[in-house]
């Protein structure tokens, strides 16, 4: 995967200032606010900085965490996972492999078959309609 470096004012012609905020300054979206937290078409979830398909229709399911919650990444390689020890917290951090951009975090959570939960910014995705990759369907989450 091509790796996409822009400077500073390109990211901020290219996002915008939310999609900015999040993707380059680490931030977040309030919970429930976010345009992909009770989407449910089916279709890919891409990288809104650079276009790299991180997620699927598939494998998201609702969490209730008010964050889109997905149980695996498309391709493991398109999601870098870093330790994110800020805000007096120790979390994992998830950015896209392509572009750098700050997605969410990673919880150890979720619901089998892989017991994560990627719980991601809606302002960090764009949604493309079509058939996703199969994926195995997750059993239930259990509730927080």
């Amino acid at each position: 995967m091509a790796k996409v470096t822009k400077t500073d004012e390109e990211w901020r012609k290219l996002l915008t200032p939310e999609q900015y905020h999040i993707l380059r300054e680490k931030g977040t979206e309030p919970a429930f606010s976010g345009r992909y937290d009770k989407f449910s078409e089916k279709g890919v979830y891409r990288c809104a900085g650079c276009g790299a398909v991180l997620f699927t229709s598939d494998a998201k399911y609702d969490s209730g965490c008010g964050w889109p919650a997905y149980w695996k990444a498309a391709d493991p390689k398109a999601i870098v996972e870093t330790v994110d020890t800020s805000h007096g917290m120790v979390r994992t951090e998830i950015t896209c492999a392509r572009c750098g951009g700050h997605l969410g975090h990673v919880f150890p959570d979720g619901p089998r078959p892989t017991g994560l939960r990627y719980c991601v910014n809606s302002a960090s995705l764009e949604f493309e309609a079509g058939k996703p990759k199969a994926a195995s369907r997750p059993e239930a989450a259990p509730k927080p």
